[in-house]
C-alpha cells in the first residue's frame, strides 16, 4: 500500500494594527480621544463660552424735593417769652398756611427760650412769613426769621466748596464754646439762632467729617465777650437741639 506524505504548511498569523485611539479595553480607554469643535463659519461667533462680569446697575438717585420739610421749616426767634403757642400760630398763619407750629420752652424751668418753628404747607409759604415777619418787633423785639437749613450734598458726593466756604468763614476768638452731642441734622446756622438768644455771637460752625458732609457730631461758637460765654454755658448746657441734649463748655 503506498504511503503518501503530505507537507506541513507552516501558517504564521496575521497581526492586525489598529489606530491607538480606536481600541479600547471592557475596563478602561487606553487613549483619549481629542474632539475638536467643528470650524466656525466664517463670520460667525466663536464657539466658547465666555463668562461676562455681571453688569453693576446705578441707580440715579431722585433730585431733592423742592417741598421737603426742611425747606418749609422756618425758624423764628427772639420773640418775647410772653408768645405761647397759639399767639405764635395765629402770628405766622396771618401770611401762610401752616402745618405746625412750636414755641420751645426749657425742660426744667418750663420758660420759653424766646424762639420757636413753624412748618409751613409749601414753599411760597415759608418763603411770604420770612418776608413779612423777619425784622418785625414784637413787644420791643425784633424777630428774627429764616429757613432752619440749607440742603447739603449727601455724604458720597459732597459739595466740598460749600463746606470749604463755611470752615473758611468762621471767626476764631479767645471767647469760644465747645458744643457737643449734635444731632446730625445741625448746621452752622442753628448754633447761631440759638446762642444769639445768649449774647453776641461772632461766629459758629459744625465740625465735619473730612472731605464729607457728614457731621462730626459737635460744634464751636464764638462770643465777643467772657460775659456771653459764661450765659451761653449757663443757659444752654444740657439743653435740647434737634431731639438731643447738647453739652456745652469752653473751648
Amino acid at each position: 500500500m503506498a504511503t503518501f506524505l503530505t507537507p506541513l504548511v507552516s501558517i504564521k498569523p496575521t497581526v492586525f494594527s489598529f489606530p491607538s485611539q480606536s481600541v479600547t479595553s471592557p475596563h478602561r480607554q487606553t487613549n483619549v480621544l481629542s474632539l475638536k469643535p467643528f470650524p466656525s463659519p466664517a463670520g460667525a461667533q466663536s464657539s466658547r463660552v465666555r463668562f461676562i462680569p455681571h453688569a453693576v446697575e446705578t441707580e440715579e438717585k431722585p433730585a431733592s424735593d423742592p417741598n421737603a420739610e426742611s425747606s418749609r421749616r422756618v425758624y423764628i426767634g427772639n420773640i418775647p417769652r410772653t408768645v405761647d403757642n397759639e399767639q405764635l400760630s395765629k402770628l405766622v398763619e396771618e401770611h401762610g398756611a401752616a402745618e405746625n407750629v412750636q414755641v420751645m420752652y426749657d425742660k426744667y424751668s418750663g420758660r420759653s427760650r424766646r424762639f420757636g418753628f413753624a412748618t409751613m404747607k409749601s414753599v411760597e409759604d415759608a418763603n411770604a412769613v420770612i418776608d413779612k415777619l423777619n425784622g418785625t418787633t414784637i413787644e420791643g423785639r425784633e424777630v428774627k426769621v429764616n429757613i432752619t437749613e440749607k440742603p447739603i450734598a449727601s455724604s458720597s458726593s459732597p459739595d466740598l466748596s460749600l463746606l470749604q466756604s463755611e470752615d473758611s468763614a468762621f471767626v476764631d476768638s479767645p471767647y469760644k464754646v465747645y458744643v457737643g452731642n449734635l444731632a446730625k441734622t445741625v448746621t452752622k446756622q442753628m448754633l447761631e439762632n440759638l446762642f444769639s438768644e445768649k449774647g453776641k455771637v461772632v461766629s459758629a460752625k459744625v465740625s465735619r467729617v473730612p472731605g464729607t458732609s457728614k457731621s462730626s457730631g459737635f460744634g464751636f461758637v464764638t462770643f465777643s465777650t467772657e460775659e456771653d460765654v459764661e450765659a451761653a454755658i449757663l443757659a444752654l448746657n444740657n439743653s435740647l437741639l434737634e431731639g438731643q441734649k447738647i453739652r456745652v463748655n469752653k473751648a
